[in-house]
């Protein structure tokens, strides 16, 4: 993920990186990634001394699928949420190889939509 040239700061692809760092690389404002970790609970960067913030690759790869769910599939924030534990409770095996994760889409439309009339 941190393999294609996204973060050009000579550190590893497996580093972790400050919320500054994250916020360049992915054009997203650091109020908004804030704002994420409070929204989706399994945003949880490593906090050290003075609460800064370390991401983690596997946070940094979960911000990039909530701002794809967001600002390019038109999710809302609930839905996206939904979206994410849908796909969670997915089992991997279960899916054939090569399908493009298109199970897991589909049970998060359907959260989606059970989302939708619920409301």
């Amino acid at each position: 993920m941190t393999g294609d040239g996204r973060f050009d700061d000579g550190k590893a692809d497996g580093a972790f990186r400050t919320i500054g760092e994250v916020a360049r690389a992915l054009g997203i404002r650091q109020h908004v990634l804030r704002y994420w970790e409070e929204q989706f609970p399994s945003l949880r960067p490593v906090k050290r001394s003075g609460g800064r913030r370390y991401y983690r690759p596997e946070d940094v790869a979960l911000v990039e699928r909530i701002d794809r769910l967001v600002h390019r599939e038109g999710y809302t924030l609930r839905g996206a949420r939904l979206a994410l534990e849908a796909g969670a409770k997915a089992a991997p095996a279960a899916e054939p190889e090569g399908d493009g994760g298109v199970i897991a889409r589909l049970q998060a439309i359907r959260a989606n939509l059970t989302a939708a009339l619920e409301a």
